[in-house]
């Protein structure tokens, strides 16, 4: 009976430090995050009605990760892009998705498999069936209120709203970020594309208030 305890105390101790080193190889994981969609997020009543049914069913999202790590790999410095398509709105939680992936070329191949998996881990309803996943340089730069993001078939520029209106005037934001945020500031949108072909067909948007930003941690 001794024996049992022993042997019963030493697999829960081991359960025990599974559980802990998972939850340590997932930690600290934060950066900056920018979000363009094919729609006004930040409009008045008459324009938000006229594009709610008819708009707003892509969007392309951009991560660059500062600190973190996940299955033990560092995240520090990757960055990664997903254009996320839908037959409905975006905003229509329940309807089905299509994404691609796009990951940033210059990192290894284990912060390629590790990015992928914390991705599906972390927002797979926000991105759905992942159709594609390919390697391709990307550039993240975020100096002040502006981000600009560039990599094969997929760009985005981004500015602040003239003295923070999203944040006067909270009404008029009709829709929530992809993913959670903090400090989570509307854009306007200089000029966002996607000119692949494996999502949608090629689309361009610009001089619009489309665009979702701020920093991400999980």
């Amino acid at each position: 009976m001794k024996r049992f305890w022993i042997v019963a105390s030493v697999l829960i101790a081991c359960a025990a430090a599974i559980g802990f080193t998972s939850r340590a190889e997932n930690t600290n994981i934060k950066g900056d995050y920018v979000e363009v969609r094919t729609a006004s997020l930040f409009a008045g009543a008459c324009h938000f009605n006229g594009e709610v049914v008819t708009a707003g069913r892509e969007a392309i999202m951009a991560w660059s990760f500062s600190t973190g790590t996940w299955n033990g790999t560092s995240l520090t410095g990757v960055r990664a892009i997903a254009v996320v398509s839908s037959d409905e709105n975006l905003s229509n939680q329940g309807a089905a998705r299509r994404s691609e992936v796009i990951l940033d070329q210059s990192a290894s191949h284990d912060q390629k498999v590790a990015i992928l998996e914390a991705l599906k881990s972390r927002y797979a309803a926000t991105l759905g069936e992942i159709i594609s996943v390919r390697s391709a340089p990307i550039s993240f730069r975020h100096e002040g209120k502006s981000y600009e993001v560039n990599s094969a078939e997929a760009a985005i520029n981004v500015e602040a709203m003239p003295n923070d209106l999203c944040c006067k005037m909270p009404n008029l934001v009709w829709y929530d970020p992809l993913v959670q945020l903090g400090q989570r500031k509307v854009g306007y949108t200089v000029k966002a594309l996607y000119s692949g072909h494996e999502m949608s067909d090629a689309w361009e948007r610009d001089g619009e208030n489309s665009a979702f930003y701020g920093s991400f941690a999980f």
